[in-house]
C-alpha cells in the first residue's frame, strides 16, 4: 500500500487547508488515520476514519475544528478549519487494515503504511 499526502502550505492564523491522502489501494478494509509531528515533540495521532465500521475518531485538540472524510474509493481528506500556530507541523497519513478503536486510533505502531509528510505551517 502506498500512501501519498498533498494539500499543505502555508496559512495565517484562522485560516483552513484540506489535506488529502490517496492510497493505492481501495480503502473498503483499510483504517485511515491522520498524524502530526512538529519540530522536537512527539508524533500525535489527529485522526481517523475506519472504513469498516464508518467510525471516525479525533484528538481533542483538533475536535470542532477538523474534519475527516473519505472518498469511499481511495482518498481520505482531513479538512482544517480555525488554524492555530500550534497546528504546525508535518502531517502524515497512515494506513491499517481493520478497525481501530478510541483507544487505539492514535497509536503510530498500530499503523503499517505510511505517506511521506506534508507542511503546514501556520503563521500568527
Amino acid at each position: 500500500v502506498q500512501l501519498v499526502e498533498s494539500g499543505g502550505g502555508l496559512v495565517h492564523a484562522g485560516g483552513s487547508l484540506r489535506l488529502s491522502c490517496v492510497a493505492s489501494v481501495t480503502l473498503e478494509d483499510y483504517a485511515i488515520g491522520w498524524f502530526r509531528q512538529a519540530p522536537g515533540k512527539e508524533r500525535e495521532g489527529v485522526s481517523c476514519i475506519s472504513h469498516e465500521d464508518d467510525m471516525t475518531y479525533y484528538a481533542d485538540s483538533v475536535k470542532g475544528r477538523f474534519s475527516i472524510s473519505s472518498d469511499d474509493k481511495n482518498t481520505v481528506y482531513l479538512q482544517m478549519n480555525s488554524l492555530k500556530p500550534e497546528d504546525t507541523a508535518v502531517y502524515y497519513c497512515a494506513a491499517v487494515w481493520g478497525r481501530p478503536s478510541q483507544r487505539t486510533y492514535g497509536s503510530s505502531w498500530l499503523y503499517d503504511y505510511w505517506g511521506q509528510g506534508t507542511q503546514v505551517t501556520v503563521s500568527s
